[in-house]
């Protein structure tokens, strides 16, 4: 009868980022529209897992295929594929969004051309992820995600499968990671060895970043990383800080962020994104915001606050931006991806 079902299908399902909230439900605005305030971020809705995929606008219903539906949804036990802990992810040239997920221990690869949603398990062979954290887009179609656990980046060709290992010998504890195109390196946060290795293609390390310590190009217990224009943005988490270093060493590190209580402040910085505009995205994880900085760090805008509502977070982790300048948060122990529309035009007037 499934396959029976499966037949009936003609029309592949789709992707919606929002589809328990009403068409019509009132939107939400970052700052909120006033007379006083601009909006400069709208949310757009989250990505929770296969209840994101829907049919098309609906059709005429046939009783008799609807009947036999409910039927074999209670033939059905397995439970529905869901994020569980999610943790970054990146979006590739197709507009797939690709999760990690350190909970399931997979890479969720929302595929909004083919209408499904596809769990990618294996890191290499057999052998299961155990804590995928950071991913990157590589050359050809590849895809690095970093296992934190196993002390590796696996490189997955387009389809998920397991092509290559990097990093096995070199790396202590890895999370982030950032692929720049332009010279064709790998830059890895090793979190438990303080310090950002490069790999080439090969998997051959050809640099070291920073030791431990609180100067300038130094860190503690590194995370996420993000490149932007000849800068590699590095979330310094438990300096509670961000630097930016410059790849070809011409100048000294940029360092921003002051240790505190009140939002626009760090205690534990993870995610960290970049725009079309240049405006830096952070996300601080202890207090629940994306806190939103300009092109020279000065703070503009926050994001969030504990909770469960749209446009809350609880322990949110990464953070990444798409060629549309779609801003997708791992909302972690909410689990799901909260995604904002960054309405462009400068933000410099939402921090006021």
């Amino acid at each position: 009868m499934l396959v029976w079902l499966g037949g009936c299908a003609t029309e592949k399902q789709v992707l919606r980022f929002d589809p328990v909230r009403a068409a019509t439900a009132k939107r939400i605005y970052f700052p909120p529209m006033s007379d006083e305030q601009v909006p400069r971020y709208v949310y757009v809705g989250e990505l929770i897992g296969e209840q994101n995929f829907v049919d098309p606008e609906p059709q005429k219903k046939n009783p008799l295929i609807e009947a036999l539906k409910w039927i074999a949804g209670l033939l059905d036990l397995q439970n529905p594929n869901v994020l569980q802990r999610p943790q970054s992810g990146t979006v590739d040239e197709n507009g797939r969004i690709l999760v990690t997920d350190v909970s399931r221990g997979a890479v969720y690869v929302f595929d909004q051309i083919n209408g499904r949603l596809d769990v990618w398990e294996y890191a290499d062979g057999l052998r299961r992820f155990s804590a995928p954290t950071g991913i990157a887009l590589g050359p050809a179609g590849r895809v690095f995600v970093a296992d934190a656990d196993q002390r590796k980046v696996v490189v997955l060709d387009s389809e998920g499968r397991g092509q290559q290992l990097i990093g096995k010998e070199w790396l202590e504890r890895p999370t982030g990671l950032a692929w720049d195109a332009n010279t064709a390196l790998l830059y890895v946060a090793d979190t438990q060895a303080h310090q950002i290795k490069v790999f080439d293609v090969t998997g051959r390390l050809v640099r070291t970043i920073g030791q431990r310590g609180e100067a300038p190009g130094e860190f503690n217990f590194p995370t996420y990383l993000a490149l932007s224009k000849g800068k590699l943005i590095v979330a310094d988490t438990m300096n509670a800080r961000i630097q930016m270093i410059t790849l070809d060493d011409s100048a000294a590190p940029i360092v921003f962020g002051e240790r505190g209580i009140q939002v626009g402040h760090f205690a534990r910085p993870k995610g960290v994104a970049v725009d079309a505009e240049s405006n830096i995205y952070v996300i601080e994880s202890y207090y629940d915001h994306l806190l939103i900085f300009d092109s020279q760090a000065r703070f503009l805008l926050p994001i969030g606050g504990a909770g469960k509502e749209a446009g809350s977070f609880y322990l949110p982790s990464g953070v990444w931006v798409d060629k549309e300048n779609r801003v997708f948060v791992a909302d972690t122990f909410n689990g799901r991806i909260a995604v904002f529309q960054f309405l462009g035009g400068g933000a410099e007037n939402g921090g006021e």
